[in-house]
């Protein structure tokens, strides 16, 4: 069903509040603006689908509350951008969620699945790709598109039932819990201006009092996308960020040496120095904390080599995904001692950060048997 008015949204939110799940989908365009236009939600109950048009209702309200329903369990596949997208549009966050994807994760499939591929394996269904690069702004939306949209949420309740089944059956649905409330965390989905900065590519190759200047640099350039709608790399991009940073010019005539900055307005240009001055003004104490990772010793990297062995060991023996159990990352920072690892604590310490200390301290070891690496 095709919703354009408001009187269609309300009867069908009224219809979705006897409803035990809720899957959505969003189709939205960005390429071009610094604010997701939302183009097309798509929900479907155990019984019904809808297509919401947001392009022909403004007002929206009924579907926060629906959002916000704690009777009503919220399907996604792979959420994050959903919920910033929701978020954005509507200032809420859905909950409960179940996100089929981190579930899948846990239930021996791989890392990061595709909602085709799991639609596949699960419902033994082949979904097309053809709409996948749609324009989804224009109007009228052909059957096409329509019934690819469709699709999106077609199959969730189904994936829903057999993965909360198997995660139960399992006993690894409190695990998934834990790591569904770190996904939906606040922290994660609401994108603060004087955090942007860490989502800049090269960003790790500053020092500390250069994040300073990037902070700044990135509130700054988060301040004039916005006000125009323009994509935050169509300011300046990241390079350019990096390079300034690192160069850090005091005067207009020092600014201009650099490529791109000569599309800044003068307004512009005088903020973004009075952004870099104060980053370079920042107290040593205030200044973030660095991103960057010590490089690790030959010595530390063989340790590494062979706790990354048993973390794929467990992960062949359980079927979670090796990337959800532990990154190189995250093994480096255990063998330093870092006390706030996701492998010291929740399910990732009871499911391999235990196994992985006692290989630390000689308690256990691998070895290989018939080809195939096994613990001792």
């Amino acid at each position: 069903m095709y919703i354009e008015t408001y009187e269609q949204l309300a009867s069908f939110c009224e219809r979705a509040t006897k409803s035990d799940v809720l899957a959505i989908d969003t189709e939205f365009m960005r390429e071009k603006t610094f604010y997701p236009k939302l183009c097309l939600i798509q929900l479907a109950t155990r019984s019904e689908i809808v297509l919401v048009d947001p392009l022909s209702i403004p007002d929206l309200t009924d579907l926060c509350k629906l959002f916000l329903d704690k009777k009503i369990t919220k399907i996604f596949h792979a959420c994050s951008q959903d919920l910033e997208l929701i978020y954005d549009i509507f200032s809420c966050l859905p909950k409960p969620v179940f996100d089929t994807q981190v579930a899948a994760a846990f239930l021996g499939h791989r890392f990061q699945i595709g909602y085709g591929p799991l639609v596949d394996a699960l419902c033994h269904v082949h979904l097309p790709k053809a709409e996948s690069l749609t324009d989804w702004t224009r109007r009228p939306l052909a059957e096409e598109q329509l019934e690819y949209a469709a699709d999106d949420v077609r199959y969730l309740p189904r994936m829903y039932d057999t993965l909360l089944h198997e995660l139960k059956e399992k006993e690894r649905y409190a695990w998934f819990l834990e790591e569904m409330h770190e996904v939906c965390n606040e922290h994660h989905v609401i994108k603060k201006p004087q955090e942007a900065y860490l989502h800049m590519r090269r960003i790790s190759s500053l020092t500390r009092k250069q994040l300073a200047i990037a902070r700044e640099i990135g509130i700054w350039r988060d301040v004039i996308a916005s006000h125009k709608d323009i994509p935050r790399k169509w300011v300046i991009p990241d390079e350019i960020v990096i390079d300034l940073c690192k160069s850090v010019p005091k005067t207009m005539e020092r600014l201009e040496r650099i490529r791109s900055v000569d599309t800044l307005s003068i307004d512009d240009k005088q903020t973004l120095l009075q952004a870099i001055e104060k980053g370079v003004a920042c107290p040593r104490e205030l200044y973030p904390t660095t991103k960057r990772h010590e490089r690790a010793s030959q010595e530390m990297e063989s340790v590494v080599d062979l706790m990354y062995a048993l973390v794929r060991l467990q992960s062949e023996k359980t079927g979670v995904a090796t990337q959800l159990l532990a990154t190189r990352d995250d093994l480096c920072a255990f063998v330093r001692g870092v006390s706030d690892t996701q492998l010291s604590d929740s399910w990732r310490f009871e499911m391999i950060g235990q196994k992985l200390q006692a290989l630390m301290e000689g308690r256990v070891g691998l070895t290989v048997k018939d080809g195939k690496v096994e613990l001792l």
